[in-house]
C-alpha cells in the first residue's frame, strides 16, 4: 500500500480560510493518506482565555494538569472535529483519532532531567495493524497531538515527531512518503527570500549546508528528524508550503524534498 502522512501546523489551523483551502487541496490528494496535527496558538489564546497562561521553554510547551486540559479539548475536540466534519462535507471519510484511540500511539511521559515538561509524551509505539486497517477500510485518519501512557494519562506530544513514529512504523509493510506543511516555501539559502529554495537536501548536501551556517536553528531538528524517518524506511520526505502539497503529489518542484542519496523528481 502506498501511504502519505501530512503535518501541518499553525499557520493553517489557526486561519479558516487557508484551513477551508488547505482541506480542499487535501481532499484532491490521491491515494492512501494520513493527517496529522497540532494547533499549539489555538491552544495558547484559549489558555488565556481562560486565565491559563502558556508556558515555553526553547519553543517546547510545558504542559501541567490545566493546560493538559487545554490541549486536549482544543486539539482533539474543537480543531479535529471541525476538520472531520469539513472534509466530510468534501466526501472524505475522515475519522478523528488521539493517540488513545484504538491505542494507536503509547508514550511515556518524558523524563525530569534539567526541565520537568510536564505531561508531556515521548513515543513508545505506534499500532500500525490499527492504522493500516482503518486505511484499508477507505477511511482517512485525522491525528492530533494527543497521545496516551495506555495507564489511564493523555500526554501532549509533538506533531511533528507523530507524523515521523507513523511514518516510520508504516514504512516497515508499506510505500510511505512523508509531508511537513509549514510557513515557508521549503529550505531556504537565504530565509528572507522565499524564492531562494533549495528543491533537494540529501545527507551530503545537508553537512555542507549545515557547516556553512545556512541551515541553522528550528529548521535543523526538522530536517533531523526526516533524515531519522529516511534511515527507518521512509521514501522521502517534503517540507513546503500547504498550498503547494498538490503540485508536490505531482513530482513537481515546489518545496524542498529529503533524500537519502537520489530521489527522481519526475
Amino acid at each position: 500500500m502506498k501511504i502519505s502522512i501530512i503535518k501541518i501546523g499553525g499557520n493553517v489551523i489557526d486561519y479558516p480560510e487557508k484551513l477551508d483551502e488547505f482541506l480542499a487541496l487535501f481532499a484532491k490528494f490521491p491515494g492512501h493518506k494520513i493527517l496529522v496535527h497540532g494547533g499549539g496558538v489555538m491552544a495558547s489564546r484559549f489558555g488565556e482565555s481562560l486565565g491559563v497562561m502558556p508556558e515555553m521553554v526553547d519553543g517546547r510547551r510545558i504542559t501541567d494538569k490545566d493546560t493538559l486540559d487545554i490541549v486536549t479539548m482544543v486539539y482533539a475536540g474543537l480543531i479535529n472535529k471541525n476538520m472531520v466534519a469539513k472534509l466530510q462535507e468534501l466526501k472524505q471519510n475522515a475519522i478523528g483519532l488521539t493517540g488513545a484511540d484504538g491505542n494507536l500511539i503509547r508514550s511515556i511521559k518524558r523524563p525530569v532531567k534539567d526541565i520537568d515538561y510536564g505531561f508531556v509524551g515521548d513515543i513508545m509505539e505506534v499500532n500500525t495493524k490499527f492504522v493500516s486497517q482503518l486505511l484499508e477500510m477507505g477511511l482517512i485518519p485525522l491525528v492530533n497531538a494527543i497521545t496516551h501512557d495506555k495507564l489511564g494519562q493523555l500526554l501532549n506530544t509533538n506533531a511533528d515527531s507523530i507524523a515521523s513514529a507513523l511514518a516510520t512504523s508504516l514504512a516497515k509493510e508499506h510505500e510511505v512518503n512523508l509531508y511537513f506543511c509549514f510557513n515557508k516555501a521549503g529550505v531556504l539559502i537565504d530565509e528572507h527570500n522565499e524564492n531562494s529554495i533549495i528543491p533537494l537536501i540529501n545527507e551530503d548536501i545537508y553537512q555542507e549546508l549545515k557547516k556553512e551556517n545556512v541551515i541553522h536553528s528550528g529548521m535543523i531538528p526538522k530536517l533531523d528528524n526526516a533524515f531519522r524517518a529516511l534511515e527507518k524506511g521512509v521514501n522521502h520526505v517534503w517540507i513546503g508550503k500547504a498550498e503547494n502539497l498538490i503540485f508536490a503529489s505531482k513530482g513537481k518542484l515546489s518545496g524542498t524534498i529529503i533524500e537519502k542519496h537520489r530521489y527522481d523528481l519526475y
